[in-house]
């Protein structure tokens, strides 16, 4: 029991397949109800997937977990509907300015805050169960996707008969199990993943010789203005013998707070509430915060790890989330980086259901989400080297450091207490077209689109509101030329179609889009830059869907 928090159980019903004796098979299955699972669901089910979701438990996240979702998650939860990015930001903790001391100095601060004109901050702050409980309420919204609670699945079978390949699904059930067929299995059953085990599917990587203590407070009265919430990070805390200490504020006013132990530790030991208290009391005498009490809401031991999946598609089975790769939280890279798995993985998915792309486009999703996890598990491992140095000459590289940020401004670079989550730029994916003509700003190919205000005279908003899901074709016109308008149609009436948004050929999105009266970029349904030009040509675009759906071999 939460002091903050009532925990929602969700019915069971049982499965129609108990009283049937043919084998039933459905299009899309997802295994796991966390918020990768979840908002793959979604996904699926707004590009018109019917969706089956099995979970074997019956609520939400036990303890708040990943708790800092970034900006560009947020976009992607906007995106989702139903208020569901406002909900998070409303219900959380917004967040911009870290301070960093070695000891009880102060080593130096930084501030998140974006450049103004963008819709969501640099990161927001809330417990993963209330952002799993959103998500479960808005995958109820919609009548395309199924959710079973308490169905387990315990074997996994890719299978080819007459040369037609599907996945059998065993799920076991209080009334029994049951076999169930899918055309596509994703797999999002977290880091230890029964699903990759039972096929034998490892991961690769590194796990880290030491443990961190999780301990969820609730304060009696607040720390800090509502306008001065803070990230605080101690190498060498004066008030916890250990490598590093953290603490930051989640949701209803409980603060998270994290103690480096040691790796010669008992991880039952140390979670218990007369280890735990002791050290969170030290934390807050410690910073003059000797008259707030608090109350222990969860505590948890944790280890680091950097790990891999070597590819996260395996014929129908695709993994995402922490079922394909995980890092150490620092950074709050883990469930960022999930998210975006679906955000990549699910219009493709639709796609090459949907028969409007060829089913190899399904490996680019393997290549550019490799490459996010690589970037993420390279950041990841640098942080955690420096925070928790093993060998001798690390140890003297980092009081170095330490030294030097205090005195010089260069030196703050090199400290390292997590590199916080940003997106993989794909500058090298074969969906994306290379630039052939000059552009100002940094939207390549292969960047996740910037947002930018929408002007209050076309009904206000922001620019990712009006991408929407499809394909997309940005025109930076007030009104377009007449054989620019005779291209739009035509666009627009194809196969697949792509539809034509105009944007002010001045002002924020101009900028950062390095655009001209007449500039045009192909948008990928995840907002994704694909291609871009100065000048509309029809036959381009064309040629640049067929590479970025899959259509178009590339090197």
């Amino acid at each position: 029991m939460l002091k903050t928090y009532t925990y929602p159980h969700y019915g069971y019903r049982r499965p129609p397949e108990l009283d049937q004796p043919v084998v039933r098979r459905v299009p899309l299955v997802v295994v796991g109800a966390g918020p990768v699972g979840l908002a793959a669901a979604l996904d699926g089910a707004i590009r018109g997937l019917p969706v089956l979701v099995l979970d074997e438990d019956n609520t939400v996240s036990i303890g708040s977990r990943g708790v800092c979702y970034a900006k560009r998650a947020l976009e992607i939860f906007d995106r989702l509907g139903g208020g569901l990015g406002q909900r998070i930001v409303d219900k959380g903790v917004t967040w911009n300015v870290g301070r960093t001391f070695h000891g009880e100095r102060e080593v130096f601060s930084f501030d998140l805050l974006p450049e103004s004109g963008h819709r969501r901050p640099g990161m927001v702050n809330l417990q993963q169960y209330w952002l799993e409980q959103y998500l479960v309420e808005r995958t109820q919204q919609q009548t395309n996707v199924e959710l079973r609670w308490a169905n387990k699945v315990v074997r996994v079978t890719p299978e080819e008969q007459a040369g037609e390949r599907f996945v059998s699904l065993q799920v076991e059930t209080v009334d029994g199990a049951y076999e169930l067929q899918c055309e596509w299995l994703v797999v999002a059953d977290g880091a230890r993943s029964p699903i990759r085990r039972q096929l034998g599917l490892d991961v690769e990587g590194k796990v880290f010789q030491d443990r961190f203590l999780i301990a969820d407070i609730v304060l009696e009265r607040e720390l800090f203005p509502a306008d001065r919430t803070e990230r605080r990070f101690w190498f060498e805390p004066t008030f916890f013998h250990g490598q590093s200490a953290l603490m930051h504020r989640e949701a209803d006013n409980v603060w998270r707070m994290d103690f480096q132990l040691g790796w010669d530790v008992d991880p039952e030991e140390e979670k218990k509430p007369e280890r735990v208290i002791p050290r969170v009391r030290a934390a807050l005498d410690g910073q003059g915060f000797k008259d707030i009490g608090f109350e222990l809401e969860w505590a948890s031991v944790y280890a680091f790890q950097c790990r891999r999946m070597k590819n996260f598609r395996h014929g129908r089975v695709l993994f995402v989330g922490d079922a394909a790769h995980q890092v150490s939280p620092f950074g709050a890279r883990g469930a960022n980086s999930g998210v975006q798995d679906a955000d990549n993985l699910m219009w493709k998915l639709a796609l090459v259901t949907q028969g409007d792309a060829p089913e190899t486009l399904l490996d680019s999703y393997d290549s550019e989400r490799l490459e996010a996890a690589d970037e993420n598990i390279l950041n990841s491992t640098r942080a955690t080297d420096f925070m928790t140095p093993k060998s001798r000459v690390s140890k003297v590289f980092r009081q170095a450091v330490l030294s030097l940020a205090n005195e010089h401004p260069c030196g703050r670079a090199l400290v390292n207490s997590g590199r916080l989550s940003v997106p993989t730029l794909h500058h090298g994916s074969p969906l994306s077209t290379p630039d052939t003509e000059s552009f100002a700003g940094w939207m390549l190919p292969g960047v996740p689109a910037d947002d930018a205000p929408w002007p209050a005279a076309l009904g206000g908003g922001w620019l990712l509101q009006r991408l929407g899901e499809g394909f997309v074709l940005m025109l930076f016109r007030d009104e377009p030329t007449a054989a620019e308008r005779e291209a739009i149609d035509e666009l627009a009436a194809q196969a697949l179609p792509v539809r034509t948004l105009l944007v002010a050929p001045q002002g924020a999105a101009a900028e950062r889009y390095g655009a001209r009266p007449g500039t045009c970029y192909l948008m990928r349904p995840d907002q994704i830059v694909a291609a871009r030009w100065h000048m509309l040509d029809k036959h381009a675009v064309d040629r640049a869907l067929a590479r970025t759906t899959g259509h178009v071999a590339t090197p």
